[in-house]
């Protein structure tokens, strides 16, 4: 089963941007059995610049344990939230080490579409895997969401079978590279 975790980074609880996140994993990953995490990281506001934080700590290995988390926030100065900043500087350097990462940033026009580029470091710098460029939403077009979102699927639904392809010719921990029928189930779980 995959797990997936929703991060988002609004300080408003139950927001725009959280729609957005839970629309892209529900038709990203509809075709595959799935468990989904989210943690609106406004319920913990409070807390988040509390050190050391049980709590915080457990949401961070939640996170570091999915397949594919999705970091979602509203374009605050054209870059992510400092509440969703906060928690990712929880982790130490690899602390998401092969979790695939998709940036998702909300605004109120296109002039901040480039915000989704400010994650790229943060990933990098956490050994996350990042498949695509992000996924930027002007949020008046929350009547769209569906069909923008949609478009965006199609990429990395494209994105994630040329990373299949690619993973499947690589040798394996034990030496051996996989065969011709363990790539073909590959590349169709993820068509």
């Amino acid at each position: 089963m995959l797990k997936i975790s929703i991060v988002v980074g609004n300080p408003k609880p139950q927001s725009r941007t959280l729609k957005v996140a839970q629309t892209l994993a529900e038709k990203l990953f509809d075709s595959v059995e799935h468990q989904v995490e989210v943690i609106d990281l406004a319920d913990y506001a409070e807390e988040i610049f509390r050190w050391p934080n049980d709590n915080l700590a457990s949401l961070n290995a939640k996170v570091a344990a999915s397949d594919v988390a999705i970091f979602a926030s509203p374009t605050y100065k054209a870059t992510y939230t400092g509440l969703l900043k906060a928690f990712l500087d929880r982790y130490p350097a690899n602390g998401l080490a092969g979790v695939v990462a998709i940036p998702v940033m909300t605004g109120a026009d296109q002039t901040h579409s480039l915000g989704t580029f400010t994650f790229l470091p943060v990933f990098a710098e956490l050994g996350a895997i990042v498949p695509g460029r992000g996924f930027y939403f002007v949020t008046s077009q929350m009547d769209r969401l569906d069909s923008r979102v949609q478009e965006i699927v199609d990429e990395y639904s494209g994105n994630f079978t040329r990373l299949a392809h690619v993973g499947a010719f690589a040798t394996t921990k034990n030496g051996n590279s996989l065969s011709v029928e363990d790539i073909e189930n590959i590349e169709g779980l993820v068509k």
